[in-house]
């Protein structure tokens, strides 16, 4: 079943209140996103801790075969 990006977001923001957050439906399915979280709590933090914990916020959807997001290309970074 696909997801809405609106539901990434929301998974997103859950873990992060205070991020910029934007999510881009890469082939128009539902399935496969972009998307690029700037988040403050990322200072001081490498890229693969970053990614993990945005992950981590998705982990529900994304788990097996049988999750609702089946691909995400994943940008984050702390505000400049």
């Amino acid at each position: 079943m696909p997801i809405e990006a609106r539901e990434i977001e929301d998974l997103i923001r859950a873990s992060f209140p205070d991020a910029q957050i934007t999510i881009t439906d890469l082939a128009g399915d539902g399935n496969h996103y972009a998307a690029e979280v700037v988040d403050p709590s990322f200072v001081g933090k490498n890229r693969v801790q970053q990614q993990r914990a945005v992950y981590a916020a998705l982990k529900e959807k994304m788990q097996g075969s049988h999750g609702d997001l089946h691909a995400l290309a994943l940008t984050t970074r702390a505000p400049e």
